[in-house]
C-alpha cells in the first residue's frame, strides 16, 4: 500500500483511539468540554505520528511538525485552562440534555455520536496538510512558497495568541462586566483568533503545497474557514453575544467579521 494512502489511514486509527479514551474519561467526569482542546492536542498529535511515519529529518517536515505542535499545545492548554476556570461548556449541557429528553440517549452514547464521533474526521481532514505535505521525500528544503507559508503560520500564531490573551485580561476586569471588547486586535476583527487560526493553516498548505501532494490538502484549510465563518464558529459565537450584550449590534456594524481591518465611524446621533 503506497503512503499516501497508509498513513493517512494509520493516523485515521491514532486519531479513533485518542478519541475514545477521551471519551471514556469525559463520561466518567460527566463532562465533554475537554473535547475541545482535543481539537488542537489531536492535530498535534497527527503532525508527530506523520513526522515519524515518515522518518523525519527534513527540514519541511521539522519547519511542518514544529508550528503543528506549537498550534497545538497553545490552542489545547488555551481550552483545558479555559474549562478548568468556567466549568463546563453550557452548549454541550443542553445538547445532551436535549438528546437525552427527545431521544432518550444515555449521556455516553449521545457524547460519543454526537460530540466526538462529529469531531473526528473533521479533525482529520483539517489537518490533511500536515499530513500529506510530510510524505514527499522532496523537496528538503523550504523553497519561496514554503518559506511565505511558514511566516504567515508564525504571524497566525502569534496574532491568536495576543487576541486571547488581551480578551483573558479584559474578562478578568469587573469593570468589564456585561461589556463589548472591542480593544486590541479586537478593534479590528470581531474574530481575531479564528483569523489567527485560518492563518496559521493556510501558512502550512502553503509549505505542503511544496509538493505535489501535498496540493491536494487545500481541502483542509477551506473546510476550516468553513467551520469557522459558516457552521460552528461565528454564527454560534455571534448568536450568543447577540443574545447577551445588547451593545454587540453596534459593535458588528463597526468593526470586520473576519479580516482585521479598521473600525467604521461611530453613526452620529
Amino acid at each position: 500500500m503506497p503512503d499516501y494512502i497508509l498513513i493517512p489511514l494509520v493516523n485515521a486509527g491514532v486519531i479513533l483511539a485518542v478519541f475514545v479514551a477521551a471519551w471514556a474519561i469525559c463520561v466518567a467526569m460527566r463532562d465533554v468540554t475537554p473535547v475541545d482542546s482535543l481539537w488542537g492536542l489531536g492535530m498535534g498529535v497527527v503532525a508527530v505520528a506523520t513526522y515519524l511515519q515518515t522518518g523525519g529529518g527534513t527540514q519541511r517536515r521539522m519547519v511542518m511538525t514544529g508550528i503543528c505542535v506549537a498550534w497545538a499545545l497553545r490552542l489545547g492548554g488555551y481550552m483545558l485552562w479555559r474549562w478548568r476556570d468556567h466549568g463546563p461548556d453550557g452548549r454541550y449541557v443542553r445538547m445532551l440534555a436535549k438528546a437525552k429528553e427527545e431521544r432518550g440517549w444515555g449521556f455516553a452514547h449521545a457524547a460519543f455520536r454526537m460530540v466526538f464521533m462529529l469531531q473526528m474526521p473533521l479533525l482529520w481532514m483539517v489537518c490533511l496538510p500536515v499530513q500529506l505535505g510530510q510524505i514527499a521525500d522532496t523537496p528538503t528544503q523550504l523553497g519561496v512558497l514554503g518559506l511565505v507559508g511558514a511566516g504567515l503560520a508564525i504571524f497566525g500564531l502569534l496574532f491568536e495568541s495576543l487576541a486571547d490573551w488581551q480578551l483573558v485580561r479584559f474578562k478578568k476586569s469587573p469593570d468589564n462586566a456585561g461589556k463589548v471588547m472591542d480593544r486590541g486586535l479586537w478593534r479590528y476583527t470581531r474574530h481575531p483568533n479564528y483569523f489567527g487560526d485560518a492563518c496559521v493553516w493556510w501558512g502550512l498548505f502553503l509549505i505542503a503545497a511544496e509538493t505535489q501532494l501535498g496540493l491536494v490538502s487545500i481541502i483542509g484549510p477551506i473546510w476550516l474557514v468553513f467551520t469557522l465563518t459558516r457552521w460552528s464558529g461565528v454564527p454560534t459565537v455571534e448568536g450568543r453575544m447577540r443574545r447577551r450584550k445588547p451593545d454587540y449590534e453596534d459593535y458588528m456594524r463597526r468593526t470586520s467579521g473576519f479580516f482585521p481591518w479598521p473600525p467604521k465611524p461611530a453613526k452620529a446621533d
